[in-house]
């Protein structure tokens, strides 16, 4: 009779236990390394004689300090979306918020706001509406991009349209031109 070249391992078939430890195991690790998380990286440099600091990073708006022009009952106005950017061109961001009624059926129209803080105030302010729930629309794709506010916009055709189906969509895109926000539709509104 001749040996395998091999020995006989059979000892070493993993049975439910083993599965068992090595899920464990691997459990722990994942949880210790959510726990132990090293600090958050910084590019600040140290200054030197020859460096010059840059002048402080101003915070946009937060939207969650700000009274929205909103009438919503006994329910609260919600941030559903928000952006920041430079769009006057003043070298402090504004914030955009798309807010709405948080209601707890349907899908409330949404109202596209525009936050600033002055050069003296501490707490922000809406300084413009650039849509107003009272025109049933919903807000979908958002962004500040290049100094404008982009969006599409979903709504209705007539009255008789129901709530639950917007029929019109429109792509709509505002830019601050000569002290107001001024709106353009880059393609027209086409029907859903």
């Amino acid at each position: 009779m001749q040996h395998p070249a091999v020995p006989d391992l059979s000892h070493t078939h993993t049975r439910p236990i083993h599965w068992l430890a090595t899920a464990t195991a691997l459990a722990g690790v994942v949880a210790l390394s959510s726990v132990l998380q090293p600090d958050a990286a910084t590019a600040a440099q140290t200054g030197g004689p020859e460096t010059k600091t840059a002048p402080a990073r101003i915070a946009p708006p937060d939207p969650a300090a700000v009274a929205f022009p909103l009438e919503c009952g006994p329910v609260e106005a919600v941030v559903q979306k928000k952006a920041s950017g430079d769009l006057d061109g003043d070298g402090r961001p504004e914030t955009v918020a798309v807010v709405h009624c948080d209601a707890p059926m349907g899908t409330p129209p949404d109202g596209v706001y525009v936050l600033t803080r002055g050069t003296g105030a501490a707490e922000p302010r809406v300084v413009a509406t650039l849509v107003d729930p009272g025109e049933r629309r919903t807000v979908t794709d958002f962004a500040v991009r290049d100094g404008a506010v982009l969006a599409t916009l979903l709504g209705y055709s007539s009255a008789d349209v129901p709530s639950c189906c917007p029929d019109v969509t429109d792509d709509v895109k505002w830019q601050w031109r000569n002290g107001a926000f001024v709106r353009d539709t880059p393609s027209q509104a086409r029907t859903v």
